[in-house]
């Protein structure tokens, strides 16, 4: 991997996401070396991915150079790799490049989509949880549209204009609201000869209320919101089956749909090479202490959603949210020096700063512990955590020019089929 020898420690950091750039801001230019290791070259503010999708935003907005992060820092080093096992007896990690011995190891690799064994859904749905899924569901949705304005008969039009998304969470209930604004503004002027009343979205959610993680009040107002939009929700519903264009479900519901959108769960996504009971198969997430250190090692840690720490508030472990994973790259940047100063580690607490979720123009929900509250402020609230959070000036300012621009202008601008998307069956 050419990476120099040093006097220093070696942290090697599996995954550019939000645990391991945090981590790596932490480390920057202390007494270590630092070597990242990620399968991209970027790091992707996911929360944003749904408005990639639905055509609202460019990927570069949301994607940032991993090298431009670290560009300043003279201990860390980055290189594109993917790391396929790790060998903790001989302190290596082996990857597509070559093997890299390490002194400590962090495990950011977070989570993957979870299709819950249901390979039909696997092999047809359309998933969201890279830059590159999102470019598909863009391309797809496009592509969609023109399809419709040829379709020769109703049964094909309406199979093209019906949308259906699985998952009531925050990705589920976002993008459903970003679809139905493409209906109701972009639709009538870019299509004329296409009806929006025969465009139909359906939010599927499996448990009896959307965002169920959030209040009783957020559920409701968001469900009021995506009704005002037009957006069909069906909860207690859950998919059996989807064959490419018929939808099958347990409450003997059938949809037609040449789009399936899956965001119904994610699972961990673990590295081969750790012991088995380090590994908790069912959410595929390393049991990790107070420290987030990799239950059964001393020099390996795990991090954000990759992680699961047991406590008395989150038996279950954290949320596999973003600030689970800010918070604990943090904290882990300052315990490794202490560790290897052999000074005394502080335990994670975890601070919960709320949840919140928008479900288009003017429309949001937003939870804190002593307030939950509900449209355009909460969406303005929205908005400005998350461009704040967005890494990097030009990402913000392209970020926020877009969204005036959308604000406006009913507009969505990134209506580009840059690269059409083909179904493999």
């Amino acid at each position: 991997m050419n990476i120099p020898k040093s006097k220093f420690p070696r942290i090697v950091i599996i995954g550019g996401g939000f645990a391991g750039v945090n981590l790596v801001k932490m480390l920057a230019n202390k007494k270590v070396q630092v070597v990242l290791l990620d399968k991209r070259n970027y790091h992707t503010f996911q929360p944003l991915l749904y408005q990639v999708s639905s055509a609202g935003l460019e990927p570069d907005s949301i994607a940032y150079p991993l090298r431009k992060i670290i560009k300043r820092q003279n201990n860390t080093f980055f290189r594109l790799a993917e790391v396929n096992s790790i060998d903790s007896s001989s302190k290596k990690v082996i990857t597509d490049i070559g093997e890299l011995a390490f002194d400590y190891l962090v495990i950011a690799t977070g989570t993957k989509t979870n299709y819950f064994g249901n390979k039909a859904i696997e092999l047809n749905s359309m998933p969201m949880k890279t830059v590159p899924q999102a470019l598909n569901i863009r391309s797809l949705i496009l592509q969609n549209f023109e399809k419709a304005a040829i379709a020769d008969s109703k049964e094909d039009r309406e199979a093209y204009l019906n949308f259906v998304i699985v998952g009531g969470g925050p990705t589920g209930v976002e993008l459903a609201g970003a679809i139905a604004e493409l209906k109701n503004h972009i639709l009538p002027r870019d299509y004329h000869d296409l009806n929006p009343k025969d465009m139909q979205i359906h939010l599927l959610e499996g448990g009896s209320k959307i965002l169920p993680p959030m209040s009783a009040h957020a559920s409701n107002k968001s469900l009021e919101f995506l009704e005002e939009l037009g957006v069909i929700v069906h909860c207690n519903t859950f998919v059996k089956d989807y064959n490419g264009l018929k939808v099958s479900t347990n409450t003997d519901l059938i949809l037609e749909t040449e789009t399936l959108i899956w965001a119904a769960g994610v699972t961990g996504n673990p590295i081969h090479g750790l012991t088995a009971n380090s590994l908790i198969e069912k959410a595929n997430r390393y049991r990790v202490n107070r420290y987030n250190q990799v239950e059964g090692y001393n020099n390996i840690f795990a991090l954000g959603d990759i992680a699961l720490m047991e406590t008395e508030a989150y038996p279950n472990g954290h949320p596999q949210v973003a600030q689970p994973a800010i918070q604990q790259g943090k904290l882990l940047g300052k315990n490794l020096i202490k560790l290897i100063e052999e000074k005394p580690l502080k335990k994670f607490e975890y601070k919960d700063k709320g949840s919140m979720a928008t479900i288009g123009r003017n429309k949001a929900v937003v939870d804190l512990k002593a307030y939950k509250f509900a449209g355009f402020f909460a969406w303005f609230v929205w908005m400005f955590v998350h461009l704040m959070s967005l890494v990097g000036f030009r990402n913000r300012v392209v970020v926020f020019f877009n969204w005036t621009y959308n604000y406006i202008n009913f507009d969505k601008a990134a209506r580009l089929i840059i690269r059409p998307f083909k179904k493999l069956n």
